[in-house]
């Protein structure tokens, strides 16, 4: 194995250039726009970033395109990006300034640079990895202008908004290594001599900022001789070894070693559930693929499955995932994975459907739709060991198929079906139950307080997307002494539009209840399960409120849940 270096700069015009290309066996870019901030906080420090592990070779290998666009490569050698996708990507889009596709959207990466940093740059930030787009959007009134203000004085470098683009020494990542020439910055910051004192420190700090293009990377470049075989095994072991990948990922370049042209398919299927509102991860249709072929969920046998046990188990796994899906939006209600507790429902359903060969009698099928509920509101899958949790519920169908047993199975794990006030009790908007109390209230006709629209996640425009609310305002909340996981509670929250919420603000419910009831009525609050009680209503009652809007919910989520018979049966 060679090794030699390269800038930041030199990397990015590969990339341009068509030089350097991703192999299949390569995950799509998932970095959100927070680690990229973190990657250029490490690079201005000078702090170490990694390796870049390549392979040149002339043999004709199957690609997945980058996030960035590139021109067509005019070499007939190519050199292939194994280890460093994600961050030479991020780099290549924002130090060119172009778009990427990430997640499916196509769209810039904005980082803002704050001229006015602290110069001990003592501030480190960090990312949750596993964090995903919220379906339903929090409300923003969790911290007050002035802490946020503060704390965002402390940082280097933000995810670009608006408001703080309009702040004179926050300035545009991009713009800065696209444009050479510091008066525009300067100037934008109030500076406009050279005594000023700014004038230098803000010089140097833009100066730094493009450095970053000179920050060499180590390359380590994998022998010519080496087949494609050996290449993935490579791949696998070093992401294995630093945890990189997620174990989807690295079965993924298994399969595409011995399979080419695997990833195409795959995306295809994907682009196809895409169009039914169903944006699922790419790795659940490969356990989907695995399930199908194995009867178990795990990725630990996938290197030894032969490609026509692959091509065939996929043609299963494809028809039994269509079958959960159109189960889902049609028999159970639920029409958007944003509502599953965890996606591996799906998984399971498509085995049953398989299982039974799609022929599932009338009282069968309100059993297995119960089923669903009540292992979405359980979090049948999302309470940890949860392959363990997905192999009992396969084997449980080889053995059987009976919803009833897996409903029995569920049992054994959680013990009673029904949901108890006390069940609620410490829950947020991370609980499986959250998910289903938003299916109960859209049954129950939940509307927006203000523009009478149901409930929905399709609405378009901030006004109108659909957010959490805290009945009780958490910043009044916290100035009586209450910690956020008595704020975050449940019972504490209702789904509303954006625009209402704008509209409440940070108003206490006793002074705010009067007027939407006065207008609209109590059935919006009725729908969601709000107590109106003139005497709950008061931060000195939360508490009170807290126990009875439980007792409301259980009711009205034990009786969505028993909708398809008895939870005692």
């Amino acid at each position: 194995m060679a090794r030699t270096e390269a800038t930041i700069e030199e990397l990015v015009s590969m990339i341009e250039r068509g030089e350097l290309r991703l192999p299949e066996m390569q995950r799509q870019y998932v970095w959100r726009a927070a680690r990229v901030r973190d990657l250029l906080d490490s690079l201005y420090r000078g702090y170490p970033s990694g390796t870049i592990l390549l392979w040149e070779t002339d043999m004709a290998v199957p690609e997945r395109a980058f996030a960035v666009e590139q021109e067509k490569n005019p070499y007939q050698s190519v050199r292939l990006l194994l280890d460093g996708q994600q961050r030479l990507t991020s780099l290549a889009a924002v130090i060119r300034g172009k778009p990427a596709n990430v997640r499916d959207r196509r769209r810039p990466i904005e980082i803002l640079f704050n001229l006015e940093h602290p110069d001990d740059l003592d501030v480190v930030t960090e990312v949750d990895e596993d964090a995903d787009d919220d379906a339903i959007a929090p409300d923003e009134i969790d911290i007050t202008e002035n802490e946020l203000q503060e704390r965002l004085n402390r940082m280097t470098f933000v995810v670009a908004t608006s408001k703080l683009e309009q702040i004179p020494h926050w300035v545009k990542v991009t713009e800065v290594f696209t444009n050479n020439n510091d008066a525009t910055f300067l100037k934008r910051a109030g500076v406009t001599n050279f005594d000023d004192p700014r004038y230098e420190k803000y010089s140097k700090r833009l100066a730094q900022l493009r450095d970053i293009r000179k920050y060499i990377y180590r390359i380590d470049v994998l022998e010519r001789s080496l087949s494609y075989q050996e290449v993935t095994e490579i791949f696998v072991r070093v992401n294995s070894l630093g945890a990189k990948l997620r174990s989807s990922d690295l079965a993924l370049a298994q399969i595409t070693a011995k399979w080419r042209g695997a990833l195409k398919i795959f995306q295809e299927f994907q682009s196809q559930c895409d169009n039914k509102g169903f944006h699922l991860d790419l790795g659940l249709h490969l356990k989907n693929l695995v399930s199908f072929a194995t009867g178990q969920s795990r990725f630990r046998t996938v290197g030894n499955l032969s490609v026509e046990t692959l091509q065939a188990s996929w043609k299963t796994c494809v028809e039994g995932m269509n079958f959960a899906v159109n189960f889902l939006k049609s028999n159970v209600g639920i029409d958007s994975p944003a509502l599953l507790s965890s996606p591996f429902i799906l998984v399971t359903l498509a085995y049953y459907g398989h299982k039974r060969q799609y022929q599932i009698p009338s009282d069968e099928g309100k059993r297995l739709a119960q089923w669903v509920l009540l292992a979405n509101a359980k979090g049948r899958y999302s309470r940890g060991s949860s392959e363990t949790m997905l192999d009992q519920d396969l084997a449980t169908i080889r053995q059987s198929g009976s919803a009833q047993d897996l409903i029995e199975r569920l049992k054994l794990q959680v013990g009673r079906l029904d949901i108890s006030p006390a069940e609620l009790e410490g829950r947020d908007q991370r609980s499986a139950l959250f998910k289903t109390m938003f299916l109960v209230f859209r049954a129950g006709g939940a509307k927006d307080w203000v523009s009478n629209l149901s409930i929905s996640f399709e609405h378009s425009g901030s006004k109108h997307r659909l957010q959490f609310h805290h009945i009780f305002p958490k910043a009044l909340l916290k100035r009586k002494g209450y910690s956020s996981r008595d704020a975050d509670d449940i019972a504490n929250l209702a789904f509303i539009s954006g625009q209402t919420n704008k509209q409440i603000r940070d108003t206490e419910p006793s002074n705010y209840f009067p007027d939407f009831i006065q207008e609209c009525g109590r059935e919006p609050f009725e729908a969601q399960s709000i107590p109106t009680d003139p005497a709950l209503l008061s931060l000195d009652a939360y508490k009170d409120f807290l126990a009875e809007r439980r007792k409301l919910i259980s009711k009205g989520l034990n009786e969505f849940l028993s909708q398809f018979g008895s939870l005692d049966a």
